[in-house]
């Protein structure tokens, strides 16, 4: 019995922390996808739970060069454990540097409400306050701000055009070149991603499940994080958070968009399908209509997500103080 005698000695040395697998994660959002909900309720998650939240102070910079990820991964790698690292940026493959693959998580949303929602985001800020806005793009000149979203759409303006367009998929594709370009290859390898590195990719639109599914698969970073999410409080403090002065595009701009964007909603298709496959075997019914055609055939109703907390200014503490392998 000496061998237990250090648990029992008061002068022995402490037992060795026990760490939960996974401890190492990366949630390695995608813009105006509502991770600014996230983000808030982890801030809450991490007290409560005693995980390491780090966070980046680096907010527009998804793509790096070898080096920037060579330094990104080390600093993650460092992290004391368990840690769940977020930042806006592209995938990145810590195996290739000799790091330890992290479990990665994220959330996407319908790409043209994305685009959207970004767009007027960019140009009106929310209801905490127009000023924002003018913090966050001083140098845009007034005709730009006011510019019809229609005029973007139809008119080719660079910003409601490829490659701007083709958004979600290199935050899954990685840093590689080929990432940036809307084509079959970063459509692929960013599938694959999502099957081989992601714990889960859930979607916007199932919000509660996606955090649902995020408290069973990893307690120890979200147990109880949907009563959180549902407390009068946190709901309040969403409702600041909505971007103001959105206006839906004609039927016709949309259709372009959808034309532009059929890569992004091919990937946001298949996320959606291997998302209700994960809730159907953890027994989550679907609360959906009957399926929708895909984007080439009708016309959509965007804005019709509700608006949770959004990124892109990060002043979060000013606003508070084999499952693994699918």
């Amino acid at each position: 019995f000496i061998g237990n005698s250090t648990y029992l000695d008061d002068h022995g040395p402490p037992p060795q922390k026990v760490l939960p697998f996974p401890s190492q994660v990366v949630y390695n959002r995608v813009g105006k996808c509502g991770s600014r909900t996230v983000v808030l309720l982890l801030r809450i998650l991490s007290e409560k739970h005693g995980f390491n939240l780090v966070t980046s102070d680096i907010h527009n910079k998804t793509r790096l060069t070898k080096n920037e990820q060579m330094e990104l991964i080390k600093n993650i790698s460092t992290a004391e454990q368990p840690y769940l690292f977020t930042r806006h940026v592209h995938f990145l493959n810590f195996s290739r540097f000799g790091g330890d693959q992290p479990v990665y998580i994220n959330i996407i949303r319908d790409p043209v409400n994305r685009f959207l929602s970004n767009y007027f985001f960019r140009r009106f800020g929310d209801w905490r306050g127009e000023q924002n806005h003018m913090i966050r793009t001083p140098s845009m000149r007034q005709e730009e701000r006011y510019l019809d979203i229609n005029v973007c759409i139809l008119e080719n303006y660079p910003e409601c055009s490829n490659p701007r367009l083709f958004y979600i998929i290199p935050y899954f594709c990685g840093q590689h070149p080929r990432c940036r370009e809307p084509g079959e290859w970063a459509l692929e390898r960013a599938k694959l991603n999502v099957n081989e590195n992601f714990l889960l990719v859930g979607i916007l639109e199932e919000l509660e499940d996606v955090l649902l599914l995020l408290e069973r698969f990893l307690p120890h970073y979200f147990k109880d994080v949907l009563s959180i999410y549902k407390n009068p409080e946190h709901r309040k403090l969403g409702n600041l958070t909505v971007t103001v002065k959105k206006t839906v595009p004609s039927p016709e701009a949309i259709q372009i968009l959808y034309q532009r964007m059929r890569y992004e909603y091919e990937f946001y298709y298949y996320v959606k399908e291997q998302f209700h496959l994960l809730k159907r075997k953890f027994g989550l019914k679907s609360h959906i209509r009957k399926p929708r055609p895909r984007p080439e055939f009708f016309i959509p109703s965007p804005l019709e997500t509700e608006e949770p907390i959004d990124d892109e200014e990060e002043d979060d503490e000013k606003w508070l103080e084999d499952i693994y392998k699918r």
